[in-house]
């Protein structure tokens, strides 16, 4: 299994819609199977899957209890090849939980969980909040790779730098097999400024910047007030014509 997290220290770039994308993509094109884990409190994955709760268990219960039972985690969604590992506001205490228990690794919780279902899945891709804490860095602790969704704009490159460091701390320190794969652009517009933006990034950041743009698509609070993956509500917009031909580019780089 391949584990990939989304993560940007920003808000607002399309990192859920990704991770949907993606494992939806890979799923029903590529025949894939695919664990989704949602690693923000705010449980938007969870909610769009179908599958958010207070009354089944989450990824709080993967942080903070070493015996809990993935089959009770682990969520079925209407997608044959796609679970789900949940999340909502309880992830907040786990968090803090596992920050005051010294009788255990904090970092490698989430990776020890993991490894239990690796043999089911060909991916496992993680959506993180828009921070570090102790659930993201055991989301990079747990991934092979780490992909960078960027929406270019004025603030688009705050907290990038912070964020490589800590995906090299990471690599170095907890897990030698986390690289980052490449940042992906969303929210395109094609115009002057936009491309000024992509320019310095390619030229600056020091990592790789994949070909393909994610176009902005005001699709996309359709498909969320819908409930379905923007490639299953408008096939035909934009930004589901970009993420298809993403995963095809991911793919073609790539090896399970």
């Amino acid at each position: 299994m391949k584990t990939v997290s989304i993560i940007n220290l920003k808000g607002g770039v399309a990192k859920t819609l990704s991770t949907i994308s993606m494992a939806h993509i890979l799923a029903e094109k590529h025949g894939k199977r695919v664990l989704v884990v949602d690693n923000d409190k705010q449980g938007n994955t969870s909610k769009l899957f179908g599958v958010h709760s207070y009354e089944r268990k989450s990824i709080a219960d993967l942080m903070i209890d070493r015996n809990a039972d993935m089959a009770e985690v682990i969520q079925h969604t209407i997608y044959p090849r796609i679970d789900v590992i949940a999340a909502n506001m309880n992830l907040l205490t786990a968090n803090l939980r596992v920050m005051m228990d010294s009788s255990r690794p904090q970092q490698t919780r989430l990776r020890a969980a993991l490894r239990k279902v690796a043999a089911q899945y060909d991916y496992c891709l993680i959506d993180n909040a828009p921070d570090i804490n102790i659930s993201t860095i055991n989301a990079l602790v747990a991934s092979n790779e780490a992909i960078i969704p960027v929406k270019i704009d004025r603030y688009a490159f705050d907290g990038l730098n912070e964020l490589k460091s800590q995906i090299e701390i990471t690599r170095e320190e907890l897990n030698p097999t986390l690289h980052l794969a490449g940042c992906l652009i969303t929210c395109f517009q094609r115009d002057a400024g936009e491309e000024e933006g992509e320019k310095w990034l390619r030229e600056n950041l020091g990592c790789p910047v994949y070909k393909t743009h994610i176009r902005y698509s005001g699709k996309v609070v359709g498909s969320s007030f819908e409930g379905k993956p923007i490639v299953e509500y408008s096939k035909t917009c934009g930004a589901s014509r970009d993420y298809i031909s993403f995963v095809d580019e991911y793919l073609g780089t790539q090896e399970v």
